[in-house]
């Protein structure tokens, strides 16, 4: 492998810096180039979009020949601290995932967008956010990092909030629906201050980790740390080198919404859909992954100081994140909601890939199998929200309820969405998310981890679920009769159509593309488990076992037939789909029962209310965090302070009062009166004297 070192702005450096910069740049002159009219502003914007993307396109020969390039530039020199970008393979890959799927959606956001007032405002932020992704994804360093990672919560606090007049076609939930007396129906600005609070609680959280980090190793940068692991052997000694990576990860739960901190990215859906798209399914939510995927090496080649525990820690929350995500997605009746629960879950799939990695003797398959999904599950959900987006742009509601009958309407988005949905249901053999998906469940079952199998079985009900779920959300929206709502649109002169082509086209390239790689799904993951294979040996020294050469081997280890395939696994992933996908088409798309029949029986209509009102979780949350904390602050204002506090002043008041009063009646203006006190004085301090 080649290194491209460099020193500031220079060959190839330059590329690598101008993916952030441009973005940045991008930003901050959009309300400049709004003087020139809506047109230019929308062709600046997908502009320098475009920019950043061809930038990083021009380093994937480097990524594929396992080169990297390192650049650093003087930044706090009190602190011999370097501002600096490492494009190794695993940025590089990630880097052209967040450019060239954030191009697309920008153009997507032309038609979206169209003829909103606050259009400069928009641009601006995307394009923050655009800047801030990258600078995570290309920091050599953590504290690089951290700056990216509050650029992107800000922007994302901002668009999520970004119909911040707060009416009531903006808000998500249903009108008036409560769980043991919390609201579930939000406000943009609602939504917005509490995914902004959320991630903050994961960000002091990462913050701490960094720095006691630091206060060991001198540095913040990662092939310092990796060069010098001296400090992590003092830092163990003082059993703080575990707890350090956790603090570390918990900024990767509140980023991606990982539980306990997952119940922002549920309301997050009061933001336009391409930000939905962007932000909460391609790129943002997925940053926490990406944190792991470049410190999880890091931490695995300290295995000598017992970094199991941190691993279990990352396996474990993603299972149950998962699992508790795709269950509460069963019930919803909101299509983006849907696939706001299938993210988290989705993105749980990928830490219990990254997890497992670490808990196995074969690194390699589980860091392959997590990056392949979030690869995949970025390409095709960002192209189910901008469908999503497609059927909000044409029938003016979020619920799946106010649809059905779409796809002879709109053609092009069923067609589309029916392929990423596939994808997202692990279609067998011809989907990308069947091949990452598949790659998981092998993972976990080939590390030889003591609970595997209770990791492999919530990994099996997941995408039972998720294959349910996904066939319901395709035939509520486009199977069946046409809603009520459909009817009196039309009725009312309003004829449902396919949207502009600047809306379908992006979606359609992701939608195709998650089918292109399904079809070579064993050839592509073979060469992703190859670079990663060789990436991991260069410059983690992880090998497989038997393979401590430079040339680890191509094909993953353990107990594979078939297209390379763990026969248990694969036949999960086959039975998942067909029994999830069999019972969603049954009740939704050849409608043979009816779903209502959940609600005759009190067993189930008690486990759907549990599913619908969020397992409570959210209620718990403002319960313990809000409704508590306030009424225990009204008690003590109420008989500590108002009585107490509030009464010292006027009680100190009146007895200064009395007290004036006292002394003022002593003044009697008599000499006689003041000789006789003096004396009588006098004659207590002789007589104290002699006692």
């Amino acid at each position: 492998m080649v290194s491209a070192g460099a020193v500031g702005f220079e060959g190839i450096a330059i590329n690598v810096w101008l993916i952030w910069i441009i973005p940045f740049v991008g930003a901050a002159i959009m309300p400049a180039v709004a003087r020139a009219g809506r047109r230019v502003l929308n062709y600046a914007a997908v502009g320098f979009a475009l920019a950043s993307a061809i930038a990083a396109a021009s380093l994937i020969s480097f990524g594929l020949s396992g080169s990297e390039v390192h650049s650093q530039v003087s930044w706090i020199s009190a602190l011999n601290l370097k501002a600096g970008i490492l494009a190794d393979p695993l940025a590089i890959i990630m880097t052209n995932l967040v450019g060239w799927i954030s191009f697309l959606i920008m153009v997507y956001s032309t038609g979206y967008m169209h003829g909103d007032r606050d259009l400069t405002r928009y641009w601006f932020f995307m394009l923050f956010f655009i800047g801030s992704m990258q600078l995570i994804v290309l920091s050599d360093n953590l504290l690089m990092v951290f700056f990216g990672w509050e650029g992107v919560g800000f922007a994302s606090y901002a668009l999520i909030g970004f119909w911040y007049h707060d009416k009531k076609k903006d808000y998500v939930g249903v009108e008036g629906h409560k769980a043991a007396g919390v609201s579930l129906w939000v406000s943009p600005t609602h939504a917005g201050m509490k995914a902004f609070l959320q991630t903050r609680a994961g960000d002091i959280m990462m913050l701490s980790g960094m720095f006691l980090i630091f206060a060991y190793a001198g540095t913040f940068g990662f092939k310092e740390l990796i060069g010098d692991q001296s400090w992590a052997q003092q830092m163990a000694k003082q059993n703080l080198l575990v707890p350090a990576a956790v603090l570390l990860f918990g900024g990767a739960i509140g980023k991606s919404a990982q539980f306990p901190l997952n119940e922002w990215l549920l309301e997050a859906m009061t933001g336009p859909t391409p930000v939905s798209a962007l932000i909460h399914a391609a790129t943002m939510v997925k940053a926490g992954v990406f944190l792991v995927a470049r410190i999880g090496p890091l931490f695995f080649a300290l295995a000598a100081f017992n970094m199991t525990q941190f691993f279990e820690v990352v396996a474990w929350v993603g299972a149950i994140t998962s699992f508790l995500l795709a269950s509460q997605a069963l019930a919803t009746p909101e299509i983006k909601k849907v696939l706001a629960y299938s993210t988290g879950s989705q993105i749980g799939y990928m830490m219990m890939a990254l997890g497992i990695a670490g808990l196995s003797s074969h690194f390699v398959d589980g860091y392959t199998a997590g990056f392949f999904h979030l690869i995949s599950h970025a390409m095709f959900k960002a192209s189910l929200f901008m469908g999503a987006g497609a059927l909000l742009h044409t029938v003016g509601s979020r619920f799946m309820t106010d649809m059905g009958g779409l796809r002879k309407h709109m053609k092009k988005t069923y067609i589309f969405m029916l392929l990423a949905s596939l994808s997202l249901a692990g279609a067998p053999l011809v989907t990308s998310g069947f091949w990452s998906k598949d790659a998981i469940f092998a993972a976990v079952l080939e590390s030889g981890y003591s609970y595997s199998w209770a990791l492999f079985a919530m990994a099996t009900i997941v995408a039972v679920m998720t294959a349910f779920y996904t066939f319901r959300m395709i035939g509520m929206s486009f199977f069946g009769k046409e809603s009520r709502h459909i009817e009196e649109m039309e009725k009312g002169g309003h004829h449902l159509h396919e949207v502009s082509a600047n809306m379908w086209v992006p979606f359609a390239i992701l939608a195709v593309g998650t089918i292109a790689i399904g079809v070579v799904g064993f050839i592509f993951e073979a060469q992703i488990h190859q670079l990663f294979s060789a990436y991991l040996g260069q410059y983690f020294g992880i090998h497989q076992p038997g393979q401590e050469s430079a040339q680890p081997s191509v094909a993953p280890q353990g107990n594979r037939t078939f297209f390379n395939l763990n026969p248990i696994a694969a036949a999960a992933s086959v039975g998942a789909f067909g029994v999830g996908g069999g019972l969603g088409y049954v009740f939704y798309i050849a409608r043979k029962a009816d779903p209502a029949i959940v609600s005759r029986n009190i067993i189930t209509r008690g486990i759907w209310k549990f599913l619908y009102n969020r397992w409570y979780l959210n209620s718990a949350l403002y319960w313990g965090s809000v409704i508590a904390p306030i009424t225990a602050y009204r008690f003590v204002w109420k008989y500590f302070e108002s009585a107490f506090v509030d009464g010292i002043n006027p009680a100190f008041q009146y007895s200064m009062v009395y007290m004036s009063r006292a002394v003022k009646g002593a003044q009697t203006g008599i000499t006689q009166t003041y000789l006789f006190v003096f004396g009588v004085g006098i004659m207590i301090v002789v007589m104290l004297l002699f006692l």
